[in-house]
């Protein structure tokens, strides 16, 4: 037996061996580096370098880049090989010169081999020490290390004394890094030596300046403390990751170059208009100036030059900084009684806010641009300016920032998708030998694991020795699985303690009893009641708020512990019926016992002092309900995995956040420090500075969020500028490039989200068949109901029947266009079917019989489904007969009788109901009742007089008027509508006229369409409740008791919808793209729902503070310290405890409080009370709870920043799937407007214009040529852009000199301009005003020669305003063909989507209108404070169109809110007396306001974002056709703009010399570049006479080198010839007499012939000569005869190479 045990032992260990070989292969393709491999390699590249033909289409392997590890397609390392220099085996770096390295992890090091430049030998032995300690991964970790701890003491404001020992330590350290890789790398030898590596200059110089300033400048240790801060990014190229990350981005910034050029050129031009329209301006303030009754004093004191510069004479608003702006035009600022407008003293905002000069012009408009506090800068220049110039602002913050923002998405959008698809090639072109290794390597390691396990079967029982090999791996097999799949997590060890203790099987009775529990539990009426107890407990959550009762507070209590004992209870059921090892395999299992866990751990740690704070965990239980709810699984599901992969550039981005905070804190904290008092006039911090470290983190996240003006601002007080604007344009915009690249990265993985992403759990599939159960109950119950209403008599039913037709038939419409076809399948089944009684389905259907020859179909125009493409059509309209049949019964012709219009038709058509079956009902034809009495014949005619009405176009295009001036006058119903009585009493007739007009359509299209054709449109449903609030409106003017039914007038607005084609198009879209998204929508809401349970845990209740009203600033707690305090002190009357406007009381002021913190508007209001809260009745401190500012920053992250991501990508994805319906269409245009948009590219096309004919006269001839020369029109864009710089160089403060030398400038640039408009005008002559761009200058000329000989005040504007006339010609830098193509490639995109772009701007209007107008109905008279003042107001139309505009922009709308809110809960007087009007007070319901408010936010923002993904789609629409293999209808355009050039007398050929030519000037893809010859000769194109080629032959040779073996080549082939052909009809047939490759193959014969016929010459010549002389000529008629054969076969294998 023992022999027997050892023959086995031994026979294991030999198999154990033969697994390990194949587990384990040799190493492939590794050999060690020698001097043998290092000659061979220059061997190499010497015979690389004489072979000069020889092409290199190698690329780096992605598998085997520096960094990565070593596939193990190339087996295993042996000892030998770890650490030593290796033969490089990537096949781009074999002739490179390089070797490589392999650490014990596999990872690959490269180095070049090259001995230069103090590099040592690869074979010295120093250097291999070197390089074992370089590649060693215990030397990454130390620098790691070392870098880590760098950072944290950077942050460190307080230093002990180890500081200096520290420091000299990591000083130490990196200067051994350096020398390392100085002596392992090498100085200079390559690609891989140490200068090759940017990140090494970083570290060399950094360490470098650090030994000079510490051991030789001494006193510049601030400046070594801000270099220092550049350790921080050694971080990056320690991680592989980010490293490639880094290089990734920067090719991003590359292709980011045209877009931000064409920013700075926005910018600066949009700057020099704000300099001329607003220089100055905001100087002027209201100057207290004496009346003439007032003292001689005050007199005199104003004849004091300084009297203006005195900023106590100037007007301030009440809690104001800053003096009130004013202006000298009527619709800008007035200043009060007694004051004067004046231009004294300085700008706003630290005299950093103007248009003095051009920087601060471009600093404003780079404010603009990024949407950061636009409102102030808003209400400043239409303070000082006028209403007027709201223009200028919705250009610039809307237009321009709208049209940058998309740019750069779209740019950053193709560089990602292009990096993915890169990445997804390279993974793709894995050597086949590869994947060969790894499938040995993956089956040898299986059949180590079965083996294994038998080995591990037969010890477990040794009665099993005797049995057969097969059977033991039958009986292993079943195991083979579960034990592969537990080995995985955890060792085997821990599977047989699980297979012991956690699988409980112990008795019959406990198995009896698990079963019952699974049976309970697992049913899916179980799920439904949990689920159910999951959203009880959500709304018990909700229901957390301040103030609470004792009764309240008792049940949340009592609720709280029911709930712990239902999931407890869940828990250890499942538990029983699970097994523990089965349950918590589960992972939502384990999330369940965590959660009752912490339920339990709760009730006892709950009372601790200062375990409040642990119930924030509570919330988790919201997330219970996602088990539930596949959307949210897949969503995290997906979220998870995109995280995971764009983990190193979230690390990127907080690495740069907090490079930025510690470099902030550098160079800024100090200074906050010593000159805090220019800041604050109590000298002490305010909250955001950058003195610690904490602070400059939150200022770098603020800015990080849009907002960084105001900390700005006070920066450029306690610093230079020189400091401050270079560090936050870093922030700035190295920190918005990684957001949009990484919310772009989100959008694309949420883009390509699916339903069903992953397996639906069970408890999902139980819930969803608890629900069809209960709805199969309620649907068997109603239909008992039913059949006892069903078991009348039949022939009543019949009766019913007959009836019911009778009534429908002048209901018959072809309305819903998609179920014909399924009406046409029903119908040929009809015969064959019982009769039945009508189905509810059947009895609303509005689709009538095709068999109906006279029917009253709803016009075209005014469907729902009148711009389905015809594919659609087709598609559900069955075979050809239904398809003619539906274009009969769908003619948009209103005759009742055109249908049938042969006698026979009408026969058959009588005839035909005769056959029908009841399985539809019966239908009858309406012509048979007409033809029954005259009554009828007199309906029928009646109808088909009122349907042509209807569908009479000027009808349309007078209800479409008749709509917008009823929508119009609206906007005049402002609060002094009762001042101006003659228009009010025009308006109430107007009304009245109105009302009559639409119900008299109503009535009409009643006639024409019927009652359920009508209201079955749901277009008409809305022009039928617009009529409804008309004559509402209108009950309510003549009774006092329902005058509120006035305000309901603002829904007139809403007719707009149904008249015009474009609104529409555009609603039906925007339903298609948002109403999918409603589950996301909900998941999102959820992850709210979560922060505003969690901020009324936080800050219920704590918002309170005492106000001391002469102030109106909080009592510092030193003197109130509670709420009992602030009652107890007595002025005049107790001091108010009052609450913040916004706070987290309840779940509801939560979500207002989130909403407002996510639209970044009234954000740090609420984080300062947040950080101020102390507890509830305590008096708020000055940031006594700082890190609340941390529930804030993860609000942003995961509550704002991640749901708009996911939002975001599900919209495009619905955008895509629409746009794919519609044959890759645009949604959002109309089918018009698709042929408009072709157009429009045409239009945008380079030589769109024709060409000018050149002059006879000789001298007009010269003038011609020079104004045509690309080197003249060169010379007028220097010119605009000199006289560009000229301006800039203005400023306010400029002395009169200086205004002198502008004045002349600018006449020299007019006399200039004027030159080159007369030479243009002489040379081109009548031709000149053909051209738009001409006209355009022509004018510009006119009004400059204007505006320098007319004086100021009879010219048009300001005086600058000329110059802008001038400057304005800086625009032909866009135009085609003169300035760069980039430019012409981002317009592009613009003006194609700008159709749809237009179409969306037009229902953001209308829903700015309808807004507006509500707007004046209910806030006209709210107090003015806060955000609603003079300017912004909803007083009148104007100003509510101000208001609303800052709301679309998101700005500014909590002061409106805030103003509301303090109407109602403050100061509000409901009894004040409103001058003018009958209406009292000037208060207003919150509520109301917060609807509407949030309600429009919600809706812009959903317009906005389509208006995005419409630009961004079409420039991956534009780029996606560039790159694919096909030809547009562009394309052949160009190619016969290409040939008017080279065939000017339109002959259709061009002579074959100049075909290469032709070639090289073609635009991609038909482009052939030069050399080409050889390519076109390979075409074998057909010549005519002449060598002639024609136009036709050229085109489809071309077409076919694009296409290629296209499947639809043929096919496009052939149409361009029947375009061709159809193009010219008197095309000059020819015959083709050659080929160019006959012709080459001619020339070259005639060459050889040529040679020949010589060297025959030269033989006759020299018959008579000496024979050595004949032995001569014999060798060089041989060697020319050789020279001859060998020139010919060249050119032969050329050509047919070519071929």
């Amino acid at each position: 037996m023992p022999f027997r045990c050892g023959v086995h032992g031994s026979q294991q260990n030999r198999k154990g061996a033969k697994l390990e070989m194949l587990t384990s292969p040799e190493p492939k393709g590794l050999v060690p580096f020698t001097k043998e491999s290092l000659e061979l390699m220059k061997e190499r590249i010497a015979k690389k370098h004489s072979e000069d033909d020889e092409a290199e289409d190698l690329q780096p392997s992605i598998d085997l880049e520096v960094g990565r590890e070593l596939p193990f397609a190339y087996g295993n390392l042996s000892p030998g090989m770890v650490s030593a220099p290796l033969e490089d085996v990537d096949p781009y770096y074999k002739n490179k010169n390089t070797f490589i390295v392999l650490n014990k992890k596999r990872t690959v090091f490269r180095f070049n081999a090259t001995s230069a430049w103090c590099t040592l030998s690869p074979f010295d032995c120093f250097r291999r020490t070197i390089i074992k300690v370089l590649v060693h991964p215990f030397f990454r970790l130390l620098i790691l290390i070392s870098v880590l701890t760098d950072c944290i003491f950077m942050t460190m404001t307080n230093f002990a004394d180890w500081r200096a020992v520290l420091e000299n330590a990591l000083l130490g350290i990196y200067t051994f890094e350096i020398l390392v890789k100085l002596i392992a790398r090498g100085i200079w030898a390559g690609p891989f030596s140490f200068i090759g590596d940017p990140w090494n200059w970083l570290d060399f110089s950094v360490t470098l300046f650090e030994f000079i300033i510490r051991y030789s400048l001494p006193g510049f240790a601030s400046i070594l403390n801000t270099a220092r801060t550049l350790r921080i990014l050694k971080t990056i190229p320690l991680n592989q990751g980010l490293k490639s990350l880094v290089g990734i981005l920067n090719r991003c910034v590359k292709k980011l170059i045209g877009v931000i050029t064409l920013t700075l050129l926005f910018l600066s031009i949009f700057s020099l208009i704000g300099m001329g329209l607003f220089m100055g301006n905001l100087k002027h303030k209201c100057l207290r100036w004496p009346q003439e009754n007032e003292n001689k004093t005050l007199h005199n004191r104003t004849g004091n030059p300084h009297y203006i510069q005195e900023v106590e004479n100037f007007y301030y608003l009440e809690g104001e900084r800053y003096a009130l702006l004013c202006g000298n035009r009527t619709d800008a600022s007035q200043c009060p009684e007694g004051y004067v407008c004046v231009k004294a003293g300085g700008n706003p905002d630290y005299g950093y806010t103007n248009f003095d000069n051009f920087g601060w012009a471009f600093f404003a408009l780079f404010r603009l641009m990024t949407q950061d506090y636009p409102e102030v800068l808003y209400h400043q220049i239409l303070y000082a300016s006028g209403k007027v110039y709201m223009i200028f602002f919705v250009v610039v913050s809307f237009w321009f920032a709208f049209y940058m923002a998309s740019l750069f998405l779209s740019i950053l959008a193709m560089a990602y998708e292009e990096e993915k698809q890169t990445n997804t090639e390279k993974a793709k072109k894995i050597e086949p030998k590869y994947q060969q290794t790894l499938k040995e390597f993956q089956e040898g390691k299986e059949a180590a694991e079965t083996k294994t396990i038998q080995i591990e079967m037969k010890k477990r029982s040794p009665a099993s020795m005797s049995t057969s090999v097969d059977l033991l791996d039958d009986g292993t097999f079943a195991h083979k699985e579960e034990v592969k799949e537990s080995r995985k997590k955890c060792p085997l060890c821990w599977y047989r303690f699980a297979k012991t203790f956690l699988i409980w099987n112990c008795s019959p009775c406990w198995l009896k009893w698990k079963e019952f529990v699974h049976m309970i539990i697992m049913d899916p009426f179980t799920d439904l009641a949990l689920a159910i107890c999951i959203i009880l407990n959500i709304l018990f959550l909700a229901l957390e708020h301040y103030p609470r009762s004792e009764g309240t507070n008792s049940l949340l209590s009592i609720g709280n512990l029911v709930f712990i004992g239902i999931f407890t209870a869940e828990m250890i059921l499942k538990i029983i019926a699970m097994h523990p090892h089965g349950y918590f395999q589960v992972g939502w299992n384990i999330f369940d016992s965590l959660i009752v866990f912490h339920g339990l751990a709760e009730l006892y740690i709950v009372t601790v002092q200062g375990m409040a704070l642990f119930q924030l965990f509570r919330m988790l239980r919201i997330f219970k309900l996602g088990k539930y709810w596949p959307t949210f699984t897949n969503l995290m599901w997906t979220l998870g995995n995109s995280l995971l992969a764009l983990k190193n550039l979230i690390l990127l981005l907080f690495t740069f956040s907090f490079f930025s905070a510690v470099l902030g804190l550098k160079i800024f904290g100090v200074n906050y420090e010593n000159c805090v008092c220019n800041i604050d006039k109590g000298c002490q911090l305010p909250r955001w500075h950058m003195h610690d470290f904490f602070h400059s983190y939150l200022n770098v996240f603020r800015i990080l969020c849009g907002e960084w003006i105001e900390t700005l601002w006070d920066c450029l007080e306690v610093a230079s500028r020189v400091t401050c604007i270079p560090f936050y344009m870093m922030v700035i915009l190295i920190g918005n490039l990684l957001i949009f690249y990484l919310f772009l990265a989100l959008v694309s993985s949420f883009s390509s989200y699916k339903s069903a992403t992953i397996e639906e759990n069970n408890e999902a599939k139980n819930l969803r068949l608890a629900m069809a159960r209960i709805k199969k109950r309620i649907n068997s119950m109603l239909l008992k109901t039913l059949c006892k209403k069903q078991n009348a008599p039949k022939e009543t039913m019949e009766n019913v029947n007959d009836m019911h037709v009778k009534e429908t038939l002048s209901d018959n419409t072809l309305f819903e266009l998609s179920d014909t076809q399924d009406f046409f399948k029903e119908k040929e089944k009809s015969s064959g079917m019982e009769k039945h009684t009508m189905t509810e389905n059947e009895s609303q259907s509005l689709i009538p019989s095709p068999s109906v020859s006279e029917t009253v179909p709803i016009a075209s125009g005014e469907s729902d489904i009148e711009n389905l493409d015809n594919k659609e059509i087709q598609s559900k309209s069955g075979d050809g007969s239904s398809k003619e049949k539906l274009k009969q019964s769908s003619s948009s012709e209103c005759s009742t009788v055109d249908i049938a219009t042969s006698e026979e038709e009408m026969i058959y058509e009588r005839e035909k109901p005769k056959h029908l079956k009841n399985g539809h009902g019966w239908r009858s034809s309406p012509g048979q009742i007409s033809r029954e009495s005259k009554k009828g014949k007199i309906w029928q005619n009646v109808r088909k007089t009122c349907c042509k009405i209807v569908e009479n176009s000027w009808f349309k295009c007078f209800i479409g008027l008749v709509t917008l001036l009823s929508t119009a006058t609206l906007a005049f119903e402002d609060i002094y509508i009762n001042q101006r009585k003659t228009i009010k009493i025009l308006l109430e007739y107007a009304d009245m006229i109105f009302t009559y007009i639409f119900i008299l359509e109503i009535l009409l299209k009643w006639m024409a369409y019927g009652f359920k054709a009508y209201f079955t449109n749901a277009w008409y449903r809305l022009d039928f409740m617009v009529v409804i609030v008309f004559c509402l409106s209108l009950i309510g003017k003549f009774r006092e008791d329902l005058k509120p039914l006035i305000s309901i007038k603002f829904l007139r607005a809403l007719r707009v919808l149904s008249q015009f084609e474009r609104m529409k198009v555009v609603v039906r879209a925007l339903i298609k793209t948002t109403l999918p998204t409603a589950n996301v929508f909900l998941v999102c809401l959820m992850i709210w729902l979560v922060f505003s349970i969690m901020g009324v845990h936080l800050f219920a209740g704590k918002f309170y503070e005492c106000i001391d009203p002469t102030s109106g600033e909080r009592f510092p707690v030193s003197e109130v310290m509670n709420k009992s305090q602030c009652e107890s002190l007595v002025f005049n009357e107790s001091m108010p405890w009052e609450n913040a406007k916004l706070n987290f009381d309840n779940v509801g002021n939560g979500f207002l409080s989130l909403l407002q913190v996510a639209t970044f508007n009234g954000w740090i209001t609420i984080m300062n009370s947040a950080v101020d809260s102390i507890a509830v009745n305590m008096q708020p401190n000055f940031e006594n709870n700082i890190y609340m500012y941390c529930y804030f920053i993860n609000f942003i992250i995961f509550g704002l920043f991640l749901p708009l991501s996911i939002l975001t990508g599900a919209i495009v994805a619905n955008f895509k799937k629409h746009k794919i319906k519609q044959g890759g269409s645009n949604i959002f245009i109309t089918v018009k407007q698709k042929k408009e948009c072709r157009g429009l590219k045409k239009f945008m096309s380079e030589d769109s214009q024709r060409p000018i004919p050149p002059p006879r006269n000789k001298l007009q001839g010269l003038i011609f040529v020079l104004v045509t020369n690309q080197i003249f029109n060169i010379t007028i864009m220097v010119l605009i852009f000199v006289h560009a710089i000229t301006i800039m160089m203005k400023s306010d403060d400029e002395s009169p000199q200086m205004k002198t030398v502008f004045y002349w400038i600018n006449t020299v640039f007019v006399v200039l301009y004027t030159v080159e408009c007369l030479l243009k005008l002489i040379s081109f002559r009548c031709y000149y005003f053909t051209i738009g761009w001409n006209i355009f200058d022509f004018v510009v000329v006119v009004f400059s020669i204007t505006g320098l000989f007319l004086p100021a005040e009879y010219y048009l504007g300001s005086p600058s305003l000329v110059q802008l006339i001038l400057l304005s010609r800086i625009i032909h830098i866009l135009r085609l063909g003169k300035g760069p193509k980039v430019f012409h490639n981002l317009l592009l995109p613009l003006m194609l989507s700008l159709p749809a772009l237009l179409n969306l701007c037009l229902l953001i209007f209308l829903v700015m209108f309808v807004y507006a107008i509500l707007g004046m109905y209910n806030f006209a008279y709210v107090k003015k404070e806060a955000g609603i003042n003079d300017v912004s107001n909803f007083e009148t139309f104007g100003s509510s169109m101000l208001c609303i505009f800052q709301v679309t922009i998101f700005a500014g709308w909590d002061g409106m809110l805030s103003a509301i809110f303090n109407s109602e809960w403050s100061d509000c007087d409901p009894d004040k007396i409103n001058p003018g009007t009958q209406v009292k007070g000037d208060c207003s319901n919150p509520y109301f306001g917060i609807i509407y408010f949030v309600s429009y936010i919600l809706i812009s923002w959903l317009i906005i974002v389509n208006m995005y993904i419409v630009v961004v789609m079409e420039f991956f629409n534009i780029v996606s056709k560039k790159k694919a293999k096909t030809l547009s209808e562009d394309d052949f355009r160009k190619f016969f703009q290409v040939w008017k050039r080279f065939d000017p007398d339109k002959t259709q050929y061009i002579d074959s010399s100049k075909l290469s030519d032709f070639a090289a000037a073609l635009d991609p893809p038909l482009l052939m570049a030069k050399p080409n010859k050889g390519q076109l000769v390979a075409m074998d194109l057909p010549m005519a006479v002449g060598d002639r080629i024609h136009c036709l032959d050229i085109l489809l040779a071309f077409t076919k080198r694009v296409l290629g073996k296209d499947e639809r080549m043929e096919k496009v082939i052939s149409e361009i010839e029947t375009g061709f052909i159809l193009a010219n009809p008197f095309k000059i047939t020819y015959e083709p007499i050659t080929t160019t490759l006959k012709r080459k193959q001619e020339a070259v014969s005639a060459t050889i012939i040529q040679r020949a016929y010589k060297s025959y010459r030269l033989r006759r010549n020299y018959k008579n000569t000496s024979d050595i002389h004949m032995i001569d000529d014999g060798g060089s008629v041989k060697a020319t005869k050789e020279d001859i054969h060998f020139d010919k076969a060249k050119e032969k294998s050329i050509i047919q190479s070519q071929v």
